[in-house]
Order: structure tokens, then C-alpha cells, then sequence
């Protein structure tokens, strides 16, 4: 079993959100996960841009109104809103794993990783307390395993 954890050791850390794993999607460039993760806090396009080019620490500090969007489930893509409980949610963020999944350095991690259980012990498990639980992170990564 493999926990994924931003300073642990390969390929821990690079299925990391908060590694730098470069991608594009949806026309934007991505310098991490997390930076787009954090950017949907932001309803600002040109803010949400900006915020999907920070990595780690950087990128988690940069989230928009970090607590607002847990008042109001609202969160935000381009010119869209979604709600964090949501199908059309869940897949505009696993369309950005797909994107990632493009990036040879995450998919060569992910790869060895191949027939290893994943966990995320840091990760949090209520919906209304993150953008990404655990259960939701862990599963994206064993769906894209399927694809590899």
C-alpha cells in the first residue's frame, strides 16, 4: 500500500496534487493539480488562470474566498458555476485527471503504482470540508489506472 503524501517518496510524491505535474485543460495551463483545484474557488476567470499556475503550498494559499464556497456549495469553471455535490462536478474534475494523465512523468508514477492500493491518510473525507475527499481522489487515480 502507497500513501500518497507531497513529501513522500517516488511515486508518492509525484501523484501528489501539490507536485508539479504541468498540463493543459480546457485551454489552460495547469502547473499542478492543486493550482487547478484551488482556481475553482475562484469565480474570476483571469484570478482562476492565475491560480492554476501555482504548485503546492502556493497554490492551496491562493483559493478565492477559501471559505465561501463551503457556505454555498458554489464553485467555479470559466464562466460556469457547479455545485460541489454535483455529477457535472465530479466530471469537469475527473476531465482535469484525464488531462493530467497526458503529463509522461504523473502517468510513469502512476504506472508503477499500477496493482498497489492506494490511500490518501491526509486527505479528508467530508464533502463539505474539501474540494477533493480521499474517497474522491483515490478513486480517480485507481479509474485512471484502469486506463493505463
Amino acid at each position: 500500500m502507497i500513501d500518497i503524501y507531497s513529501k513522500g517518496e517516488y511515486p508518492a510524491n509525484v501523484l501528489s496534487n501539490f507536485h508539479s505535474n504541468c498540463f493543459e485543460f480546457d485551454g489552460v495551463e495547469c502547473a499542478s493539480m492543486e493550482g487547478f483545484l484551488q482556481s475553482l474557488k475562484c469565480k474570476n476567470v483571469k484570478k482562476q488562470k492565475e491560480v492554476c499556475g501555482l504548485v503546492g503550498k502556493a497554490a492551496k494559499a491562493a483559493g478565492c474566498k477559501k471559505r465561501l464556497w463551503k457556505l454555498t456549495g458554489n464553485l467555479y469553471w470559466k464562466d460556469k458555476r457547479y455545485k460541489r455535490n454535483s455529477d457535472a462536478f465530479d466530471a469537469l474534475r475527473f476531465n482535469a485527471y484525464k488531462a493530467l494523465f497526458r503529463n509522461e512523468t504523473f502517468r510513469g508514477a502512476l504506472e508503477s503504482v499500477r496493482s498497489i492500493e492506494l490511500k490518501h491518510t491526509m486527505g479528508k473525507r467530508k464533502k463539505r470540508a474539501t474540494i477533493l475527499t480521499e474517497e474522491e481522489f483515490i478513486g480517480y487515480l485507481n479509474r485512471l489506472k484502469e486506463l493505463l
